[in-house]
Formats: C-alpha cells, structure tokens, sequence
C-alpha cells in the first residue's frame, strides 16, 4: 500500500531541499511553510474532542487539494467567495447568522469577493479561540482592514485605547456591532439600530439611560459637517496650546539669551553668592511646602497614567499599563491621584478664601501681596521683553512676578477643565442623567488637550522658570526648604525687600541657612521630581509627534 503523503510534510521536504533556490517560485514555499507553523499553533491543529485521532481541521478541509491558486488568480478569487462554504462545514450556526448579516449577503447575492469573509477576521492560518485575548484583538485589528475611518475613531475613544494597549475588557467591534451577524444601521434587526442601541449599551453599561444614544461612537473632531461641536472644541483647545506655547516658549528663549549674556558681561547676582549664605529669608511656610510636594507627585501620576492611554500607540505606553497591571488598575491610580490633586487644590483654595477674610480690612486685591494680576503685570512684561532685548535693565518684581501669578492661575484653569471633564467621564451614568450623550465626545477632547497642555506647560515653561535658566541652573529647592538666600531674594523681589525693609518687617523673615540635612534632602527630592518630569515631557512629546 503506498504511503500516504501529508501536506505538512511534502511541503517541508521540498522547502528544505530548495530553500537556497533564488527562483521566486520557491520563495513562495517558504511563505507556505510559515503558513503551516501558524497552522500548528492553531485550535485547527489540535485533536478534536470527539475522535482525539484526528485534528479540528486538516489543511485539505479548508483547501481544495488539486485546484489551490496563487494570489490574485482566478482560483484564489472563487476559493474567496466559497470560504463562508468552507468554514460553515463545520461551524454552522455562525454560517447562519453570516449569511444573514451585509457581509454575507455581499458575498452570496452580489458575489462580491472584496466583502469581509470568515478568514479576514479570523485570520487564516493562526485561527485561536474567540474567547481568548489573542484572537480579540485580532479580530478588532482585522475590522480596521476595512472600516479604516471606523477604526481611527474607535482608537481615539476610552475603548479604543485600552484595546489598542492589548486588554480586551472595554467594547470592542463586535460588542456592538455583532460578530457574525454584522447589519446595517438602518436594519431595525441590528444591534446599533436606534431602537436597539440602548439595550447594547446597557450590556456594559447597566444603568444607561436614552441620553447614551446621543454619544458619537465614531465622533470625528475633524468633520465640522457631522459633529461641529466636536470640531469647535478641539480647534479652541488647539488654538489655546498654540498660543500658550507661542508666547511662553519665545518668552523662555529670550530670557534665556539675556540671562546668559548678562552672567558672561558680569551682570547677574551669582558672584555675589560665591561667599556661603549665612542669612537667608523665609519665603514657603511648610504647609505650602508640603502641599507643593503633593501636588507635585500626584500631577506627575495623573500624567504618567493618562498619557498611557492618550498615546496608546507607542511601545512605551504598553510597557507601562503591563507594569502598572492592567487599564484596571490603571484607573484606580489615575482617580486617586486626581482625588488627591483635587483634595489638595481645594484645601488650598479654603485657606486662601480663610486668609483673605482674616486680612479682609487691609487686604488689598491689587495690593503687592496679592496674586491677582493688574495692570503692574502687563507693564512688567513690557519691561521684561524690553530687558530682553537690551534696551533697559531688568525690571524689578515685588512678591509675585507676573509668570508666577500665571503658574498660580493656571490649576484654576485646569482644574475646571481636567477635573470637571474627568468627573463627568468617571461617572459617565450620572452625567448622562443630567446632560445628553454629545457631552462625553466633547468631555474626552477637553480633557485630553488641556492635560497635554498642562504636562508640556510643567515640564519645559516651568522648569525653565524656575530651575533652568542661567541664574538657576541646576535646580532650585527653595520650595522644598523653605528659604533663599538673602542676596537672592533681593535681586528675584527687590521691589518686596525694599517695601519690607522700609516697614521693618524684613527682620521677621529672616532665617538661618537650612541644615546640611535639609539641604541635601531638598536636592536630593528636586533633582529626583526634575528626572521624573523630564522623563514624563519625552514620552509625551515622542507620543504627540508619532500619532497618526
């Protein structure tokens, strides 16, 4: 009896005999033995459950042994149309409801092979369980073959994001959409139809309500005709960061090129602190200190965490949602550290409402002490960019600089907008009870941009302002000890030194220098949140110039 011959092998024994072979019909073999590796790591490739003596599926199940055509050929096109055939041999309940569906009936009653069939999203060789994260995943990769537009707008939402990082436990494609029995819109059977979408939404989403339905699933913020809430939104959070970056980055250029022109002409204060300070003054009670600190840390949590999911595309953003433990976890960190940042503003907020109202019959809105800005700020700017081009010397600041009072500012801001938005996406049930579906769409886009902005802002205008300019460079820790030297302090607020000089009061500011211990912690904790905030700009430049 002659010996019977197996796909596997015969491919093999001639694709070994001929792998060197430069003809390009030979170098097809070697695609068919990848094909046959992918094969083995199948679930076709395992025994079947009910006769263990033989595979799910053979190679010669799925493939017409005597007529397999190469790609592009008439074969291959006719072997095309007839898969749903093929696979429904077996799997005949999915063939059912395929046949069913606008893919199946593009295939069977328009006989068009250029319409989805089983292997395109199934893959054809390396065929997994529908139930494991693999095949997931690959099915979701596979609608985008297609609906690439669909694809780029699921990527962009929450669901898309964690699917995109590699976890399966938000909606995919076929969670609303259907699997095999994929319909149109309009259908009145389809699961997105509009008299079905709030039940397919309640699967996740158990206390849904109609204002769901209004949530623009595939929301484009480029399509003004479609969405121009959406549209209008992104362009005002565009134009905003433009002009934030535009003035602050010329502003950070130009200080630097005086600064460092004035220290090389002798100008600047620095020789004068050669000498060790053995006076310095009192600038940051440790409340303030302490509250800095945590508004620090949980900020730099807030955008390792988000900038995750907001760049989900990059290699970085995977290996730090795995090391983190999942989207899951991902969230706890993200909402407690937006707890912690929000506890922290607001108690800021009381004891400056409480310090306001103590002073309340000398506090002056506009006064020297205050941080609401006036007409002094938009003079001192105007002397700061004259200053920077060399036509007066620097101007001089009284307790607050108009770029502090900025930095001041700016968490009000993002506050109302990050915390506000992140509130309503955080309790997504409870704001659709209040306000219609659109607002998430517009919600997501806020909250994205102004978090963007914020983490460029910290990391490159304030690290300047603070620890990178001529006059700081490396760092400054005055906020973590407390005090600056007297010398210092004279030449950042010497309109301040003047005024308390002339009141005396300047004696009660006065301290020791910080303890050897103190100053090496200090250093030691700006020098570790300065890496951290560096490392945070670098991945979320990397993840802002690579998206697509």
């Amino acid at each position: 009896m002659p010996k019977s011959i197996g796909c596997i092998e015969c491919h093999k024994q001639k694709w070994e005999a001929q792998k060197d072979n430069p003809d390009p019909q030979y170098k097809r073999l070697g695609v068919v033995v990848q094909q046959m590796e992918s094969y083995m790591h199948s679930v076709h490739a395992l025994p079947n459950k009910k006769d263990l003596s033989k595979t799910n599926a053979a190679c010669h199940d799925c493939h017409d042994a005597h007529n397999i055509g190469t790609l592009g050929s008439l074969q291959r096109a006719e072997h095309r149309l007839k898969n749903p055939e093929v696979c429904g041999r077996c799997h005949e309940k999915e063939k059912a409801a395929y046949l069913a569906s606008v893919h199946g009936k593009a295939i069977v009653e328009k006989k068009d092979a250029k319409s989805a069939v089983c292997s395109d999203c199934h893959t054809t060789h390396n065929i997994g369980s529908p139930k494991g994260d693999p095949m997931k995943l690959a099915i979701t990769q596979n609608c985008g073959s297609c609906h690439q537009d669909a694809q780029k707008t699921y990527f962009a939402s929450y669901h898309g994001q964690v699917n995109r990082l590699g976890f399966t436990n938000t909606a995919k494609c076929y969670d609303c959409h259907g699997g095999h029995g994929v319909k149109k819109i309009d259908d009145p059977t389809s699961s997105v139809h509009a008299n079905n979408r709030l039940k397919t939404c309640n699967t996740c989403h158990k206390n849904a309500t109609e204002n769901f339905l209004s949530f623009h699933t595939h929301g484009n913020a480029d399509d003004y005709q479609k969405y121009p809430a959406m549209f209008i939104a992104k362009k005002f959070m565009q134009a905003l960061i433009f002009g934030v970056f535009l003035f602050f980055w010329s502003h950070v250029i130009l200080w630097f090129y005086r600064e460092f022109m004035d220290r090389l002409a002798g100008k600047g204060y620095m020789e004068d602190l050669a000498r060790p300070e053995t006076v310095y003054f009192r600038r940051f009670s440790a409340t303030w200190r302490w509250m800095h600190l945590l508004f620090a840390v949980s900020t730099m949590t807030l955008v390792l965490t988000g900038t995750t999911l907001l760049f989900s595309h990059t290699e970085w953003a995977k290996a730090v949602i795995t090391l983190i433990g999942g989207p899951k976890v991902e969230a706890i960190i993200h909402r407690t550290a937006a707890t912690i940042w929000l506890t922290v503003f607001l108690a800021h907020f009381v004891f400056a409402v409480s310090n306001i109202w103590r002073t309340r019959k000398t506090f002056k809105w506009f006064g020297p002490t205050s941080l609401v800005p006036s007409l002094q700020d938009l003079r001192d700017i105007g002397h700061m960019f004259s200053w920077f081009f060399g036509r007066s010397p620097r101007p001089s600041f009284d307790r607050w600089s108009y770029w502090q009072k900025f930095d001041y500012w700016a968490p009000f801001w993002g506050a109302a907008i990050i915390g506000f938005s992140g509130l309503m996406l955080f309790f997504p049930t409870v704001t659709a009870t209040l306000l219609p579906g659109w607002v998430f769409n517009i919600a997501t886009i806020v909250h994205a941009e102004e978090a963007l902005l914020a983490t460029v802002f910290l990391f490159s205008v304030h690290f300047f302002n603070v620890h990178f300019r001529p006059d700081k460079f490396p760092m400054n820790t005055t906020i973590f000890t407390g005090a600056v030297p007297l010398e210092e302090f004279k030449h950042e607020h010497r309109l301040e030194y003047e005024r308390l000089l002339a009141s005396g009061e300047l004696d009660k500011y006065l301290v020791k220098r910080p303890s050897r211990r103190v100053d090496i912690g200090a250093t030691a904790l700006t020098t570790l949140l300065i890496f951290i905030g560096l490392s945070l700009l670098t991945l979320a430049l990397l993840g802002y110039t690579t998206m697509h």
